[in-house]
């Protein structure tokens, strides 16, 4: 193992993920250019460093904690979905500003090691000897902007929201999570969703940009700010208390994500007895996190099973957390 790559082992040493209590009080940004430094110094970084005769690529997410403090994930291999998978070692550390500057400091073998970041790079150094340096990385969802195809059924598109039972319109162009469904109700189909959550660095856990896509007003794709957690099935992504992603593609918080989602209902008998549990596959920002996952039950917080469609159902948990280029495709 080379020396920057034992340098970065010792620095992103192995800890718990960020799981606390959710804070009532915690502070929340829905613009980012008034989210302040903490906001700008968040983020994902990559960098390319050889260990003897290869090159490996090293990804790391720094996520703020509120009160100048941050913990950084890092990732051998590269980032999740871009060459980290679940079952790959992370290793994370905890770090603090001090005068403007980033700073996470661990002791090595071979001395101490520090990574500093500022600038949009995150520079790591044995003693003073810079051993690599880490570009912020700015990942965008390939579906991002996807248009409706000819037939489908638009949902939002940022001019009303003829399509919902209540639902308002948040900046002239968001659909605010609200408690709102679909009039038109669904079957088999595919749905197209974005949304974005809000940056609250001093939450935790669930209060920390919960709300929830129900597909067919049963089955609850979570979403959160779980940028940096371990990808549970309350957490981004997750089908929550059925499946948990095959990894946490979730993006950090004010930037724009999508869901791509596919679904066959469940099969009921004359009788209204349940012949078959429904299915979904999830690709969360382009990377596929449910491939044909079985459904075995409804999940809590709308409505039971039942033979008949059921609308789309966007849940309301406290949080700033808004939505756009929502459509569906029926099968």
């Amino acid at each position: 193992m080379s020396l920057s790559v034992r340098c970065l082992s010792a620095l992103i040493t192995l800890a718990p993920a960020i799981l606390l209590a959710a804070d009532p009080s915690a502070v929340v940004f829905t613009d980012p250019a008034k989210a302040g430094v903490e906001y700008e110094l968040q983020g994902e970084y990559l960098a390319t460093v050889k260990t003897g005769e290869k090159e490996l690529k090293v990804g790391v997410q720094i996520i703020a904690l509120g009160n100048e403090a941050f913990q950084a994930v890092g990732f051998i291999g590269g980032l999740p979905g871009d060459g980290w998978s679940r079952g790959d070692k992370t290793h994370s550390t905890e770090g603090k500003l001090e005068d403007g500057v980033l700073r996470f400091t661990t002791a090595h073998d071979d001395g101490k090691v520090t990574a500093e970041v500022k600038d949009g790079s995150m520079v790591v150094y044995l003693g003073d000897l810079k051993v690599a340096e880490f570009a912020k990385a700015h990942r965008q969802s390939p579906t991002l902007g996807a248009k409706p195809p000819e037939g489908a059924v638009v949902l939002f598109d940022g001019s009303s929201t003829d399509a919902w039972e209540g639902g308002e319109i948040i900046d002239g162009k968001w659909l605010g999570a609200q408690n709102i469904s679909t009039t038109e109700k669904f079957g088999d189909h595919h749905l197209h969703i974005e949304f974005q959550t809000p940056f609250m660095p001093t939450a935790r856990g669930q209060g920390r940009g919960n709300s929830g896509v129900y597909v067919q007003s049963r089955y609850e794709v979570q979403v959160l700010d779980s940028f940096g957690l371990e990808g549970k099935n309350n957490e981004c992504g997750g089908i929550y208390s059925i499946a948990e992603p095959r990894v946490n593609m979730c993006f950090p918080p004010l930037t724009w994500q999508t869901y791509d989602i596919d679904f066959t209902a469940a099969r009921y008998d004359a009788s209204g007895n349940k012949t078959k549990n429904a299915r979904i596959s999830v690709r969360h920002n382009g990377v596929e996190i449910h491939s044909d996952v079985e459904l075995t039950h409804g999940t809590p917080g709308r409505n039971k099973e039942g033979p008949e469609p059921d609308g789309l159902f966007l849940q309301n948990h406290g949080n700033p957390v808004v939505f756009r280029n929502i459509w569906v495709v029926k099968k």
